[in-house]
Protein backbone atom coordinates (compact mmCIF):
# COMPACT_ATOMS: atom_id res chain seq x y z
CA UNK A 1 0.00 0.00 0.00
CA UNK A 2 2.69 2.21 -0.53
CA UNK A 3 4.38 4.40 -3.28
CA UNK A 4 7.10 3.00 -4.84
CA UNK A 5 10.73 5.37 -5.61
CA UNK A 6 9.96 4.94 -9.16
CA UNK A 7 6.28 6.08 -8.55
CA UNK A 8 7.43 8.74 -6.57
CA UNK A 9 10.43 9.92 -8.96
CA UNK A 10 8.17 10.34 -11.96
CA UNK A 11 5.21 12.21 -10.49
CA UNK A 12 7.60 14.69 -9.00
CA UNK A 13 8.96 15.49 -12.37
CA UNK A 14 5.52 15.15 -14.05
CA UNK A 15 4.46 17.87 -11.06
CA UNK A 16 7.24 20.43 -12.41
CA UNK A 17 6.18 20.15 -16.17
CA UNK A 18 2.86 21.06 -14.94
CA UNK A 19 3.93 23.73 -13.12
CA UNK A 20 5.95 25.15 -15.48
CA UNK A 21 4.61 23.71 -19.21
CA UNK A 22 1.12 23.83 -18.22
CA UNK A 23 -0.02 23.46 -21.70
CA UNK A 24 2.90 21.38 -22.77
CA UNK A 25 1.17 19.19 -19.61
CA UNK A 26 -2.19 18.89 -20.99
CA UNK A 27 -0.86 18.26 -24.10
CA UNK A 28 1.44 15.14 -23.01
CA UNK A 29 -1.59 14.35 -20.53
CA UNK A 30 -4.63 14.32 -23.26
CA UNK A 31 -6.63 16.01 -20.20
CA UNK A 32 -10.19 17.07 -21.49
CA UNK A 33 -11.66 17.33 -17.97
CA UNK A 34 -13.51 14.26 -18.15
CA UNK A 35 -11.38 11.76 -18.19
CA UNK A 36 -10.05 9.37 -20.70
CA UNK A 37 -12.22 10.36 -23.81
CA UNK A 38 -10.67 7.96 -26.63
CA UNK A 39 -13.29 5.35 -26.71
CA UNK A 40 -15.97 7.81 -26.43
CA UNK A 41 -18.39 9.07 -29.70
CA UNK A 42 -19.61 12.57 -29.97
CA UNK A 43 -23.11 11.31 -28.74
CA UNK A 44 -21.65 9.95 -25.90
CA UNK A 45 -20.38 13.06 -25.03
CA UNK A 46 -23.31 15.42 -26.06
CA UNK A 47 -25.23 12.79 -23.40
CA UNK A 48 -23.02 13.54 -21.06
CA UNK A 49 -23.39 16.72 -21.44
CA UNK A 50 -26.98 16.87 -20.71
CA UNK A 51 -27.13 14.26 -18.21
CA UNK A 52 -24.99 16.91 -16.21
CA UNK A 53 -27.65 19.84 -16.66
CA UNK A 54 -30.43 17.52 -15.55
CA UNK A 55 -28.63 16.53 -12.75
CA UNK A 56 -27.57 19.85 -12.04
CA UNK A 57 -31.48 20.66 -12.03
CA UNK A 58 -32.51 17.42 -10.32
CA UNK A 59 -30.27 18.12 -7.37
CA UNK A 60 -31.81 21.80 -6.79
CA UNK A 61 -34.92 20.48 -7.08
CA UNK A 62 -36.30 21.74 -10.78
CA UNK A 63 -38.72 19.95 -12.36
CA UNK A 64 -37.95 19.92 -16.55
CA UNK A 65 -41.33 21.70 -16.88
CA UNK A 66 -39.37 24.43 -14.99
CA UNK A 67 -36.40 24.47 -16.54
CA UNK A 68 -36.67 27.73 -18.47
CA UNK A 69 -38.34 29.92 -16.19
CA UNK A 70 -35.62 28.87 -13.77
CA UNK A 71 -32.67 29.32 -16.20
CA UNK A 72 -34.47 32.80 -18.10
CA UNK A 73 -31.70 35.39 -18.18
CA UNK A 74 -29.04 33.78 -15.74
CA UNK A 75 -25.29 34.46 -15.39
CA UNK A 76 -23.67 31.20 -14.63
CA UNK A 77 -20.52 30.71 -13.56
CA UNK A 78 -19.07 26.98 -14.08
CA UNK A 79 -15.82 25.97 -13.07
CA UNK A 80 -13.80 23.21 -14.38
CA UNK A 81 -16.08 23.17 -17.80
CA UNK A 82 -13.41 21.01 -19.77
CA UNK A 83 -11.92 20.87 -23.08
CA UNK A 84 -15.17 21.72 -24.64
CA UNK A 85 -17.95 23.76 -22.59
CA UNK A 86 -21.22 21.78 -23.36
CA UNK A 87 -22.53 22.20 -20.38
CA UNK A 88 -22.42 25.94 -20.61
CA UNK A 89 -24.06 25.65 -24.29
CA UNK A 90 -27.04 23.62 -23.17
CA UNK A 91 -27.97 26.74 -20.50
CA UNK A 92 -27.48 29.03 -22.73
CA UNK A 93 -29.85 27.12 -24.90
CA UNK A 94 -31.92 26.66 -22.36
CA UNK A 95 -32.17 30.02 -21.14
CA UNK A 96 -29.34 31.50 -19.49
CA UNK A 97 -27.87 34.71 -20.42
CA UNK A 98 -24.09 34.12 -20.27
CA UNK A 99 -21.97 31.58 -18.45
CA UNK A 100 -18.35 31.95 -17.58
CA UNK A 101 -16.59 29.10 -17.79
CA UNK A 102 -13.29 29.05 -15.58
CA UNK A 103 -10.65 26.80 -15.69
CA UNK A 104 -6.34 26.62 -14.29
CA UNK A 105 -5.25 24.99 -17.42
CA UNK A 106 -5.99 26.23 -21.40
CA UNK A 107 -7.92 22.87 -22.16
CA UNK A 108 -10.41 24.72 -24.81
CA UNK A 109 -10.54 22.74 -28.26
CA UNK A 110 -12.45 22.97 -31.08
CA UNK A 111 -10.73 19.87 -32.47
CA UNK A 112 -12.91 18.04 -35.17
CA UNK A 113 -14.36 15.63 -32.56
CA UNK A 114 -15.56 18.43 -30.80
CA UNK A 115 -17.14 19.92 -33.55
CA UNK A 116 -19.17 17.03 -33.95
CA UNK A 117 -20.06 16.73 -30.36
CA UNK A 118 -20.96 20.76 -31.02
CA UNK A 119 -23.40 19.10 -33.72
CA UNK A 120 -25.05 16.56 -31.35
CA UNK A 121 -25.91 18.66 -28.99
CA UNK A 122 -27.44 21.20 -31.48
CA UNK A 123 -29.74 18.11 -32.70
CA UNK A 124 -30.77 17.67 -29.46
CA UNK A 125 -32.51 20.89 -28.90
CA UNK A 126 -35.85 22.82 -29.99
CA UNK A 127 -35.94 25.71 -32.66
CA UNK A 128 -36.13 28.21 -30.42
CA UNK A 129 -33.65 26.35 -27.99
CA UNK A 130 -31.16 26.15 -31.18
CA UNK A 131 -31.34 29.80 -32.37
CA UNK A 132 -29.89 30.56 -28.75
CA UNK A 133 -27.41 28.34 -29.18
CA UNK A 134 -25.94 29.19 -32.36
CA UNK A 135 -25.48 32.66 -30.55
CA UNK A 136 -23.06 31.14 -28.59
CA UNK A 137 -20.40 31.23 -31.65
CA UNK A 138 -18.98 33.93 -33.78
CA UNK A 139 -19.94 31.89 -36.54
CA UNK A 140 -22.63 29.27 -36.02
CA UNK A 141 -21.58 28.01 -39.50
CA UNK A 142 -17.88 27.81 -38.12
CA UNK A 143 -17.90 26.80 -34.68
CA UNK A 144 -14.06 26.74 -34.71
CA UNK A 145 -14.16 30.49 -34.69
CA UNK A 146 -14.86 30.92 -31.17
CA UNK A 147 -17.53 31.37 -28.60
CA UNK A 148 -19.47 34.87 -28.86
CA UNK A 149 -18.17 36.41 -25.22
CA UNK A 150 -21.45 37.82 -24.79
CA UNK A 151 -22.73 34.29 -24.41
CA UNK A 152 -20.03 31.70 -23.07
CA UNK A 153 -16.76 33.49 -21.89
CA UNK A 154 -13.80 31.55 -20.63
CA UNK A 155 -11.40 32.65 -17.93
CA UNK A 156 -7.79 30.92 -17.89
CA UNK A 157 -6.46 31.57 -14.21
CA UNK A 158 -3.55 29.61 -12.90
CA UNK A 159 -5.25 30.06 -9.66
CA UNK A 160 -8.50 28.65 -11.19
CA UNK A 161 -11.00 31.37 -9.47
CA UNK A 162 -12.63 33.67 -11.44
CA UNK A 163 -12.18 37.38 -10.22
CA UNK A 164 -15.80 38.24 -10.76
CA UNK A 165 -17.72 40.04 -7.87
CA UNK A 166 -21.28 40.17 -6.98
CA UNK A 167 -22.47 38.84 -11.14
CA UNK A 168 -23.96 35.45 -11.00
CA UNK A 169 -26.78 33.61 -10.40
CA UNK A 170 -25.66 30.00 -10.14
CA UNK A 171 -22.31 28.28 -9.33
CA UNK A 172 -21.36 25.22 -10.49
CA UNK A 173 -19.17 22.45 -10.79
CA UNK A 174 -19.19 18.79 -11.84
CA UNK A 175 -15.79 16.46 -10.45
CA UNK A 176 -13.84 19.81 -10.32
CA UNK A 177 -13.57 21.15 -6.41
CA UNK A 178 -11.99 17.62 -5.21
CA UNK A 179 -8.87 18.87 -7.94
CA UNK A 180 -8.45 22.82 -6.38
CA UNK A 181 -5.52 23.83 -4.92
CA UNK A 182 -6.99 25.88 -2.85
CA UNK A 183 -10.03 24.66 -1.93
CA UNK A 184 -10.89 27.72 0.71
CA UNK A 185 -10.06 30.58 -2.08
CA UNK A 186 -12.12 28.83 -4.23
CA UNK A 187 -15.25 28.70 -2.06
CA UNK A 188 -14.59 32.29 -1.18
CA UNK A 189 -14.31 33.21 -4.76
CA UNK A 190 -17.50 31.28 -5.54
CA UNK A 191 -19.44 33.71 -3.20
CA UNK A 192 -17.82 36.85 -4.22
CA UNK A 193 -18.68 36.08 -7.54
CA UNK A 194 -22.74 35.08 -6.45
CA UNK A 195 -25.24 37.87 -6.09
CA UNK A 196 -27.02 37.80 -3.14
CA UNK A 197 -29.73 35.04 -2.69
CA UNK A 198 -27.68 32.99 -5.97
CA UNK A 199 -27.54 29.52 -5.20
CA UNK A 200 -24.38 27.02 -6.20
CA UNK A 201 -24.22 23.46 -6.64
CA UNK A 202 -21.55 21.01 -7.19
CA UNK A 203 -20.66 16.88 -7.64
CA UNK A 204 -17.58 16.10 -5.87
CA UNK A 205 -15.79 12.86 -6.47
CA UNK A 206 -13.63 11.66 -3.85
CA UNK A 207 -12.33 8.94 -5.27
CA UNK A 208 -8.00 8.69 -6.01
CA UNK A 209 -8.83 9.38 -10.01
CA UNK A 210 -6.31 6.19 -10.29
CA UNK A 211 -3.96 7.29 -7.89
CA UNK A 212 -3.91 4.50 -5.32
CA UNK A 213 -2.38 1.02 -5.23
CA UNK A 214 -4.62 -1.61 -3.85
CA UNK A 215 -6.87 -0.01 -1.30
CA UNK A 216 -8.94 2.55 -2.91
CA UNK A 217 -8.15 4.64 0.10
CA UNK A 218 -4.55 4.72 0.25
CA UNK A 219 -3.95 7.46 -1.43
CA UNK A 220 -4.56 8.89 1.72
CA UNK A 221 -1.28 7.49 3.38
CA UNK A 222 1.32 9.59 1.85
CA UNK A 223 2.04 12.67 4.22
CA UNK A 224 0.72 15.89 2.72
CA UNK A 225 4.75 17.48 1.80
CA UNK A 226 5.34 14.07 -0.39
CA UNK A 227 1.63 14.62 -1.74
CA UNK A 228 2.17 18.10 -2.68
CA UNK A 229 5.62 17.28 -4.11
CA UNK A 230 4.16 15.04 -6.62
CA UNK A 231 0.97 16.46 -7.48
CA UNK A 232 0.50 20.07 -6.41
CA UNK A 233 0.41 21.53 -10.00
CA UNK A 234 -1.63 18.66 -11.91
CA UNK A 235 -4.65 19.26 -10.84
CA UNK A 236 -4.75 15.97 -9.36
CA UNK A 237 -6.84 14.99 -6.26
CA UNK A 238 -6.21 17.15 -3.17
CA UNK A 239 -7.80 14.13 -0.78
CA UNK A 240 -9.87 16.77 1.21
CA UNK A 241 -12.74 14.41 2.42
CA UNK A 242 -16.36 15.62 3.01
CA UNK A 243 -15.64 17.17 6.86
CA UNK A 244 -13.75 19.79 4.88
CA UNK A 245 -16.35 20.93 2.95
CA UNK A 246 -18.70 20.79 6.04
CA UNK A 247 -16.20 22.96 7.94
CA UNK A 248 -16.07 25.72 4.98
CA UNK A 249 -20.37 25.66 4.29
CA UNK A 250 -20.74 26.27 7.96
CA UNK A 251 -17.64 28.86 7.81
CA UNK A 252 -19.36 30.71 4.91
CA UNK A 253 -22.49 31.19 6.93
CA UNK A 254 -24.48 30.01 3.38
CA UNK A 255 -28.11 28.49 3.24
CA UNK A 256 -27.45 24.64 2.97
CA UNK A 257 -29.47 22.90 -0.02
CA UNK A 258 -28.41 19.41 -0.14
CA UNK A 259 -24.97 17.67 1.05
CA UNK A 260 -25.46 13.67 0.26
CA UNK A 261 -22.80 11.27 -0.70
CA UNK A 262 -23.60 9.71 -3.98
CA UNK A 263 -21.76 6.72 -3.48
CA UNK A 264 -20.00 5.34 -1.05
CA UNK A 265 -16.99 2.54 0.16
CA UNK A 266 -17.06 -0.67 2.06
CA UNK A 267 -16.55 -0.17 5.41
CA UNK A 268 -13.74 -2.61 5.71
CA UNK A 269 -12.12 -0.39 3.25
CA UNK A 270 -11.78 2.66 5.96
CA UNK A 271 -10.96 -0.09 8.93
CA UNK A 272 -7.95 -1.33 6.93
CA UNK A 273 -6.68 1.88 5.95
CA UNK A 274 -6.84 4.37 8.72
CA UNK A 275 -4.15 2.98 11.21
CA UNK A 276 -1.65 4.84 8.10
CA UNK A 277 -3.70 7.62 7.49
CA UNK A 278 -1.89 11.08 6.59
CA UNK A 279 -2.28 13.73 9.46
CA UNK A 280 -5.01 15.56 7.75
CA UNK A 281 -7.80 12.51 7.54
CA UNK A 282 -7.12 11.06 11.27
CA UNK A 283 -10.01 12.71 12.30
CA UNK A 284 -12.28 12.02 9.66
CA UNK A 285 -15.51 10.42 10.81
CA UNK A 286 -15.77 6.44 9.59
CA UNK A 287 -18.81 7.20 7.71
CA UNK A 288 -17.38 10.20 5.87
CA UNK A 289 -14.40 8.22 4.89
CA UNK A 290 -16.76 5.87 3.26
CA UNK A 291 -18.33 8.69 1.11
CA UNK A 292 -16.64 7.92 -2.37
CA UNK A 293 -18.34 11.25 -3.85
CA UNK A 294 -21.28 13.71 -2.95
CA UNK A 295 -23.80 16.37 -4.32
CA UNK A 296 -23.55 19.91 -2.61
CA UNK A 297 -25.65 22.69 -3.73
CA UNK A 298 -26.29 25.89 -0.91
CA UNK A 299 -27.70 29.53 -1.41
CA UNK A 300 -25.93 32.56 -0.53
CA UNK A 301 -28.00 34.96 1.96
CA UNK A 302 -28.99 38.47 1.65
CA UNK A 303 -27.36 39.62 4.77
CA UNK A 304 -24.07 38.09 3.86
CA UNK A 305 -21.05 40.06 3.51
Amino acid sequence: MTYSLTMILKAIASNQVARFAPSQYVKLTGQTGRGDSTKETPADIAQYFRQCVIDYLDTLGIPPSGRADFLQDKVVLEYGPGDIPGVALLLVAYGARKVYCVDRFPLVSIASKNISVIHELANMLSASERQRFNQCFKNPQAPEVGFNTECIEYLVRPSGVSGLQDEVDIALSRAVLEHVNDLDATFEDMLQAMKPGAISVHQVDLRSHGLHVSNPLDFLAPPTWLWQLMHSHKGVPNRWRADRYEQIIRRLGVELIAFKPTTVFDQSLVTTIRPVLATPFRQVGNEQLTWQGFWLAFRKVNSHA
